[in-house]
């Protein structure tokens, strides 16, 4: 890939500096070249080939049952749907599958504490007790709303003791979300459903649901094992409502469209305000993932450290591993849902489909803002000189 990159770089510069070179004027008639549009044309239709062969040979290494899109801003650069919604009907996945998202879920409780705190029903920096009786014991009594959104609070189970001093450190607790979508409840006056509901309708996604209530057709049932040798999950998606996950946790549907709507719209603006949005991705914690390595990790949102800018969120419930991936200098989205998962070989193996194409994705990214930066250097060096031309 690197070859084909350096390559498509040169290529790049040379077409910049042909359109850049000063040549004797055109006839009246003729319409001048606008240089960025033929450079921004160029750039992607090779960001379409080059993701077309990069993800297609991810889905046959992997023989990837599930969907992987990449959008840039509302521009769709890739897409394809590989396997089966339903292993016993033949089923086949479409843009309508509806997917268990896991703790992709998770962004969409932070951003509904958030929107309270808008209304001033609260603050962040408000402790839990004040509103949930669960937390007014001597071991909870100081967790803060925010160390429960950047899993700083040392909760790991609910009922048991603190794996830390509060704020000292980070551990990822699915129960501290739970805690959070009570608070959004009582805060509210409404259950986390309907809350969930409203923020779906903000976003424009027609098709996601909270798993209590989905009535949808298309859901994409949860399997363990592979294509030839399977098991279904029992009791989806309801189960993901039970006490063992929780809705806020990881209890919310989506499909790639949804995903990549809520993507734009949340990081466009449209449903936090500025300084709330700064907020929910700013990096407030470090993690260690065991399959992802190190990270920031903001209000249910992780992000890159280092190059390239990027927030993100994994996923996974019982044969339901999931991805979301968002690019803020490119409005670039990649979404990777999937519908089953082989535990024998432990989650990193099943990650290993979505691992690669985030490889490939925040390496490319990287190539792009390069050459963004140069072709911006050069076009700003041609004005420079035209000027002193003149």
């Amino acid at each position: 890939m690197t070859k084909k990159i350096s390559s498509f770089l040169l290529f790049i510069f040379l077409i910049s500096g042909l359109i850049s070179c000063k040549n004797e004027p055109a006839p009246a008639i003729a319409q001048p070249i606008n240089k960025n549009a033929v450079i921004d044309s160029t750039i992607t239709a090779f960001q379409t080939t080059l993701l077309e062969q990069q993800i297609d040979s991810v889905f046959k290494k992997y023989d990837f049952n599930g969907s992987i899109a990449v959008f840039k801003d509302s521009l769709q650069l890739y897409r394809k749907e590989n396997g089966y919604s339903d292993f016993k009907t033949k089923t086949k996945m479409d843009s309508t599958t509806v997917f268990a998202i896991g703790s992709v879920s998770k962004q969409f409780t932070a951003v509904l504490i958030l929107l309270q705190m808008e209304q001033g029903k609260l603050n962040v920096t408000d402790k839990a007790s004040k509103y949930l009786k669960e937390f007014q014991t001597k071991e909870y009594e100081n967790i803060t709303i925010h160390q429960l959104l950047n899993h700083t609070s040392g909760l790991n189970m609910f009922g048991g003791k603190l794996m830390f001093r509060s704020g000292s450190d980070f551990f990822y607790s699915n129960d501290g979300f739970n805690a959070l979508g009570k608070i959004v409840e009582a805060v509210s006056g409404k259950s986390y459903d309907e809350n969930a509901q409203e923020l779906f309708k903000k976003a424009g996604m027609p098709h996601s649901s909270t798993a209590n209530v989905f009535e949808g057709k298309n859901f994409a049932s949860a399997y363990l094992g592979n294509g030839n040798s399977f098991q279904v999950v029992p009791d989806m998606p309801k189960r993901l409502a039970g006490k063992d996950i929780g809705t806020p946790a990881g209890g919310i549907l989506s499909t790639i469209d949804d995903l990549h709507q809520w993507n734009c719209a949340l990081y466009s603006g449209k449903i936090l305000k500025p300084e709330t949005l700064k907020q929910f991705s700013s990096k407030s914690a470090e993690r260690h993932h065991a399959i992802l390595g190190k990270m920031g990790y903001g209000y249910g949102i992780m992000m890159n450290i280092g190059k390239p800018e990027c927030y993100f969120h994994s996923g996974y419930v019982k044969g339901s591993p999931s991805l979301n991936i968002y690019y803020p200098q490119t409005k670039t989205s990649v979404i990777i849902l999937s519908n089953i998962a082989n535990e024998e070989k432990g989650k990193s193996s099943t990650f290993r489909p979505h691992m690669e194409v985030k490889k490939i994705t925040d390496h490319l990214e990287n190539t792009l803002l390069q050459l963004k930066s140069k072709h911006s250097l050069s076009l700003y060096s041609n004005r420079e000189a035209e000027s002193e031309q003149q």
